[in-house]
């Protein structure tokens, strides 16, 4: 399960030919989407529903509800192609465009009132221009606001020289140069792109998969994911400079242990307390609880354990043992360890 950067031709083919199943998100750039995009202006596809719940940030809310089609032509690969739609990401992305275009108009005002203003700075077509095509990106409305730029001449007269005018006064004219700036909102465009708004295309190589198992599968990544933040935030991964591919490998290997320790510590833990009834352990800081521990929290529980030994010419004369906390000893006693671990006899 991976998002859009697996999507690569080398990188599918070489894990297909390798017996490898994937799940991946299909980029904006694949011609496939545009396709579907196109398609469903004037076809409804054949939703099927695979998760129906309670809104997750409330109570009150529109309820999030999840469907998938398997789209009729395949990728570019031969491999399956489905089309995911959820309400709540409809809403939310709908929600996201009013704000971003509202933002950009306000921008463009501002940028036309300083552009009528007396002592505007933007002289040039150029730099009028990419200011507009600046907020026009950074807002990503491009498709929706048709910007005009206009060039105004305004004359003014004044004496050639000081004085009260009279009947011979020359008069020199000075010409300026001003942009004035207009915008309309394209309705069709939005009209378009709102009927495939909360969608977004799924590909994976495994054609024996369903809809809905699909769907599953890809519900799974932040699972996945999760393991990869740790080898950066407990397991502190960090670039090294190794001189051939079997080093590389070796180290990947050791974080690979690593990895699959903190997933079965955690693992141990959680089925324990699930087997004792315990719903939740102090193992936050200031003894806030969690019902789903992690290793990390494991850790630190331990972390200032410590064992000392007094010697007097090289002879040992008094071992200081550790004295473990409640919550120590019935974290071990879940997950199967002896306190002998860090206390003798």
């Amino acid at each position: 399960m991976a998002d859009s950067k697996l999507c690569s031709s080398e990188a599918m083919e070489y894990i297909d030919r390798a017996g490898g199943r994937f799940v991946t998100v299909l980029p904006r750039s694949r011609g496939e989407d545009a396709e579907f995009r196109a398609w469903i202006q004037d076809h409804t596809p054949a939703w099927e529903k695979v998760r129906d719940r309670e809104n997750p940030k409330g109570k009150g809310g529109p309820r999030d509800r999840w469907y998938v089609a398997r789209y009729r032509v395949p990728s570019q690969e031969g491999w399956p192609l489905f089309w995911v739609f959820s309400t709540l990401l409809r809403l939310r992305q709908a929600r996201s465009r009013r704000e971003r275009i509202a933002s950009a108009e306000q921008e463009l005002s501002d940028l036309a009132g300083a552009l009528s203003g007396p002592r505007c700075r933007l002289r040039s077509r150029y730099e009028v221009s990419k200011k507009i095509d600046d907020i026009l990106e950074r807002h990503h409305v491009k498709r929706y606001l048709k910007v005009n730029l206009k060039q105004v001449t305004e004359h003014a007269y004044r004496q050639e020289r000081r004085g009260r005018p009279g009947p011979e006064t020359k008069y020199v004219r000075d010409t300026k140069k001003r942009f004035s700036l207009t915008w309309t909102l394209d309705e069709e465009a939005i009209a378009r792109d709102h009927k495939s708004v909360g969608m977004y295309p799924l590909l994976t190589n495994d054609r024996d998969l369903s809809a809905a198992e699909v769907f599953c599968a890809h519900k799974r990544q932040p699972e996945v994911e999760k393991r990869f933040c740790q080898t950066k935030s407990s397991l502190e991964i960090a670039p090294v400079l190794l001189k051939n591919e079997g080093r590389v490998e070796a180290l990947f290997f050791c974080y690979f242990l690593a990895l699959l320790l903190c997933a079965l510590i955690e693992r141990e833990l959680r089925l324990s307390m699930q087997r004792e009834g315990i719903s939740e352990l102090p193992l936050y800081p200031e003894e806030r609880v969690t019902s789903r521990p992690t290793s990390e929290q494991i850790f630190r529980l331990f972390s200032l354990v410590e064992r000392h030994t007094l010697m007097k010419e090289g002879e040992v004369v008094q071992v200081f043992e550790p004295r473990l906390t409640e919550l120590q000893k019935q974290v071990l006693d879940l997950l199967g360890v002896s306190p002998t671990a860090y206390c003798r006899g």
